[in-house]
């Protein structure tokens, strides 16, 4: 079975991914992890982690992806020891000093696409270290990783959705030069996605986002073990959302179930949580003008989500709801949660934590009773009611 591999940039989106369907996370703590604005976890924070996914027989790595100066270097092999006595399932890694040290600890590494592999020899390489997996470039094509699988036999995983990098993966220095900021030990300022100004017409030269729902069957077939998902710093919402679609296709395409429908049905889906266009990028061809964004871009992030379900009183047949957006008496709204179908309800009623009737819920975190008569996981989603499924097909 391939494997569904979700970011995770604190622990609330970690459980949330898991509960979604991922069989695995990846995150970062707080040094040596290339997502320095990321929230990331604490020494503690990590054990728990891995204490929550292990109860789920469900993994956890743990990325030290940067490229070490000197300075770097300093409480790394204490950091490393400490991921090994916790039982992290892996260390995600580029540089050739941290692997060495990985695994001389005795830790599974699985080689970061910051190492920019996109060749059989170089995966050879990393192979003869003691490598396990490797995070192919997301400049890989097709040809490329059916040739790295047959003449290595590796272990890969993909990038399957999420953002691109302008420039080839783990290489860029534009944040380096622009701002001092360092793009490859966590400081990206995310230049590729500035506007500049040519003759007074704006210029960007920002890759659109990576969408590969009509590739999946393809890429199992050839032999991606792992399909991984971009976003340690996006929402829960998104995270649940982008993992929900993702695992549903992957079981039906393991069931030989999926159906054209479905395809369609989960895109429309995806295009809805997203706020930039996806496009499969390099898989088949060499990406063009339709896979970047040149003259300035409009991305804009909706209200779909309405609130996080804490809990579900049976006999009151009611929920406890903390908003996250704006909704209201009469509002047709959807319920997502782990291991349900959607289900759709109009909200009749709702009632403050005092007790008193609102008609609009209207203050993000502020919590809320709803009556609702079927059953919700903790963690379940309440968002607006977009389309139905036979609207879309």
């Amino acid at each position: 079975m391939v494997e569904l591999l979700a970011p995770a940039g604190d622990l609330e989106r970690l459980k949330i991914a898991l509960l979604y369907g991922a069989d695995a996370v990846y995150i970062g703590g707080k040094d040596y992890s290339l997502r320095a604005n990321a929230k990331n976890f604490s020494l503690e924070e990590i054990k728990e982690a891995c204490t929550f996914a292990h109860q789920l027989n469900k993994k956890v790595y743990v990325t030290v992806n940067i490229v070490f100066h000197n300075k770097n270097l300093e409480g790394l092999d204490e950091y490393l020891a400490y991921l090994k006595d916790i039982l992290v399932d892996a260390v995600i890694v580029s540089d050739i000093i941290a692997v060495k040290k990985a695994i001389s600890l005795g830790l599974e590494v699985i080689l970061s696409t910051q190492a920019s592999t996109l060749n059989y020899e170089a995966i050879k390489f990393w192979q003869d270290l003691g490598v396990k997996r490797f995070v192919l470039g997301r400049e890989a094509k097709r040809e490329d990783i059916i040739r790295i699988k047959k003449e290595t036999n590796a272990s890969l995983e993909c990038f399957i959705h999420g953002a691109m990098c302008t420039a080839i993966s783990g290489k860029c220095v534009l944040s380096n030069y622009m701002t001092l900021r360092d793009s490859n030990r966590g400081g990206c300022a995310q230049i590729c996605r500035w506007v500049f100004s040519t003759s007074n017409v704006p210029f960007t030269f920002m890759s659109k986002d990576l969408n590969m729902v009509e590739y999946l069957e393809d890429m199992i077939k050839i032999g991606v073990s792992s399909f991984k998902i971009e976003g340690r710093m996006r929402s829960v919402y998104y995270i649940a959302t982008v993992i929900m679609c993702y695992r549903k296709l992957i079981d039906k395409i393991e069931e030989k179930t999926l159906t054209k429908e479905d395809q369609k049905y989960y895109e429309k889906i995806l295009d809805r949580v997203a706020n930039r266009d996806t496009v499969p990028q390099f898989y088949q061809k060499f990406p063009g003008p339709n896979e970047s964004y040149f003259q300035d871009r409009e991305e804009v992030s909706n209200q779909d989500f309405l609130g996080i379900v804490l809990e579900y009183n049976e006999k009151k047949k009611q929920i406890k709801l903390e908003e996250r957006n704006y909704f209201k008496v009469g509002d047709v709204v959807e319920f997502i949660g782990p291991n349900m179908e959607e289900k759709t309800y109009t909200i009749k009623r709702i009632v403050n934590e005092e007790g008193s009737k609102i008609d609009v819920a209207r203050h993000p975190q502020m919590i809320v009773y709803l009556d609702v008569p079927f059953s919700l996981p903790k963690f379940a989603m309440m968002r607006l009611k977009i389309f139905d499924k036979k609207e879309v097909l």
